[in-house]
């Protein structure tokens, strides 16, 4: 067995981090806590997404009381997804959980989901059945799912948890991927299906208030619809032939009854909103287009995935 066999951790535990510093102590107290008394050997990496309050200065005195805790500190805001993948880059676990900073997500469930992961599955999502949140993030979660089961091919039944444990080798795949919209559940997709799912209890968040809006919901799901799906250019497609397919039929229609005298050609109106309707598809049809351009753009330009500003044992780098 080599060195870097026997050095490996069992799980490596990324947590992305924004606004979350009253969060931190707890959460690695809870941590080291409930993997401890399993016996399980890990790292801890906590991913700060530019935090506007103290969470960096945080973890950096966490890291100094805990062996097992590698800090990171990226330079911009990626959004929550960028920094995840971001902790993934720098893991060396067997297993790897991702989770979210704000103790929704109870560390002592941990050992629930390596022992199912350990039954041979590639990846094992936490399944909330009451979730502890508001009522439009719930909506949203069953509509994010149900354009996952058209866009990603995503299994009926299974819930796109934040919580979850991956197999190490799968997550050494999504890191191959060269995506600077990064959407970790599409990447999970693009590499298994050997995937399960187990029920967890989702806790109400205790300390601090959440980061998340509407407006950040949204811009995740875009990720998820134009980074791992053709679906907008397949729905164009089909409004554009739905549309010429109506305007051709008409079409016949009015030039039968013009030429059989039954009625003149008139309704400027008509015309006026057919237009804009038309030349408002199209434009959509173009910006959707455009979307796809801009990302490939970005792509083939070789931006960095990500840019790390400091770590707590001093590397910087950009991926």
């Amino acid at each position: 067995m080599s060195v870097n066999q026997e050095k490996q951790k069992e799980i490596s535990i990324v947590i992305p981090v924004y606004n979350s510093h009253e969060c931190v102590a707890e959460l690695s107290r809870q941590i080291a806590d409930s993997l401890g008394s399993a016996g399980i050997s890990y790292e801890q990496i906590m991913v700060n997404d530019c935090s506007r309050d103290s969470s960096w200065e945080e973890i950096k005195k966490e890291s100094e009381k805990n062996p097992n805790l590698l800090g990171i500190n990226l330079r911009k805001n990626g959004g929550q997804d960028s920094a995840i993948l971001t902790g993934l880059n720098y893991t060396s676990g067997k297993w790897i959980v991702i989770m979210d900073d704000d103790l929704q997500h109870s560390p002592y469930d941990i050992p629930k989901l390596y022992e199912e992961a350990k039954k041979g599955f590639d990846v094992v999502y936490a399944n909330f059945e009451a979730k502890k949140q508001k009522l439009w993030k719930n909506l949203g979660s069953w509509f994010n799912g149900k354009i996952s089961e058209i866009a990603l091919d995503k299994p009926k039944g299974i819930y796109l948890s934040p919580f979850k444990i991956l197999n190490g080798e799968v997550v050494k795949e999504m890191c191959k991927f060269n995506n600077l919209f990064p959407y970790i559940d599409g990447l999970i997709f693009q590499v298994t299906r050997n995937i399960t799912q187990i029920d967890i209890e989702h806790h109400k968040r205790e300390l601090g208030k959440s980061n998340y809006n509407l407006v950040k919901s949204i811009k995740v799901f875009l990720r998820m619809l134009f980074g791992f799906s053709t679906m907008p250019l397949n729905l164009a497609s089909f409004t554009g032939f739905f549309s010429a397919a109506v305007g051709l039929v008409l079409a016949i229609v009015y030039a039968v009854q013009y030429f059989t005298g039954k009625t003149d050609v008139t309704g400027w109106t008509t015309l006026v909103i057919l237009l804009l309707i038309l030349g408002g598809l199209i434009l959509v049809s173009l910006g959707i287009i455009g979307k796809y351009l801009g990302q490939v753009y970005l792509t083939v330009n070789k931006q960095p995935k990500f840019i790390v500003k400091e770590t707590t044992t001093n590397n910087t780098g950009e991926r």
